[in-house]
């Protein structure tokens, strides 16, 4: 009978992120490394239990059979590492947490922060929730919600911590869509939503006719309909999807300018919701510096 060995946690959380992530560079990124150190990671890993794990090319990050079989067990072991820390470290870093956020904020850039927090904190439920900023600030205020990031403008009264700057940028299906218009039509949210009025505003200032083409409460509907040809929207550039074109620097349209995500707590919030709170903070700050 071969000796048994023990697996190696780091490197089992190492090989799970490229799993999740589909690449090198972001498993490195989650972990703070670089990526060679990781490469050397997945080289050890392979090497105790003698078996390929994962597939690479320039283009491709996949796992071998082995890989697909491994995985399983894999994230198993890391959860309860993981709850077996958090009782030690974090014994009142418990319960259920309800957050509410913009869908287009959520869907750029809050899984892999969820995700980092849940894996620090096992023991914590989230029930996140995606909605418009009107809808989140509702249920906010009748105590749905333990924590809300909402899109504000930055001239609004400063209720909560500012957390994000957004650029926003026109979002046609090309170019050519917008070459002839006498009058705009927009894709837009209900109201009152901070990139509709940002949108009005902006062709008001300029004395530039505009209708109210499509609206829709969710941004794939958006996307839909301006794929479509049904019209203009405001988006933040990081959001553009390859299938549309970002309209910016163009007389035919006036220039739009940044706004902001806040993040807002209920008042006298249990330690589950201040310590979410940090981390998100904290994440979006990282986040923001390595934009810079």
């Amino acid at each position: 009978m071969p000796a048994l060995r023990n697996l190696d946690l780091d490197l089992l959380r190492c090989f799970v992120l490229i799993a999740e992530t589909g690449s090198f560079t972001r498993a490195g990124e989650r972990l703070g490394r670089t990526q060679s150190t990781v490469s050397l990671q997945v080289k050890r890993l392979e090497e105790q239990l003698g078996r390929a794990l994962i597939f690479r090319t320039p283009r491709i990050v996949r796992l071998t059979a082995e890989g697909e079989r491994l995985l399983g067990p894999a994230r198993a072991m890391l959860r309860l590492n993981d709850a077996a820390l958090a009782e030690l470290w974090h014994p009142d870093i418990a319960g259920a947490v309800r957050l509410g956020v913009p869908e287009d904020f959520a869907t750029a850039h809050l899984p892999k922060v969820l995700a980092a927090f849940a894996e620090a904190y096992p023991r914590v439920e989230l029930e996140v929730t995606c909605d418009l900023t009107l809808n989140l600030m509702e249920t906010f205020q009748s105590g749905g919600f333990d924590l809300v990031l909402v899109k504000r403008e930055p001239s609004a009264p400063l209720e909560g911590m500012r957390v994000w700057r957004e650029p926003l940028v026109w979002v046609a299906q090309d170019r050519h869509s917008i070459a002839d218009l006498a009058t705009i039509p927009l894709v837009v949210s209900p109201e009152p939503c901070v990139y509709r009025k940002r949108a009005t505003d902006a062709l008001n200032a300029v004395a530039k006719p505009w209708r109210i083409s499509y609206t829709s409460t969710s941004l794939a509907g958006s996307l839909s309909a301006v794929e479509s040809g049904l019209g203009l929207t405001v988006l933040p550039r990081e959001l553009v999807p390859p299938t549309l074109t970002p309209i910016f620097g163009d007389s035919l349209l006036p220039p739009l300018y940044e706004t902001e995500i806040a993040l807002i707590l209920a008042p006298g919030s249990a330690a589950p919701v201040r310590r979410l709170g940090e981390h998100i903070v904290s994440a979006l700050e990282r986040e923001a510096g390595e934009r810079a």
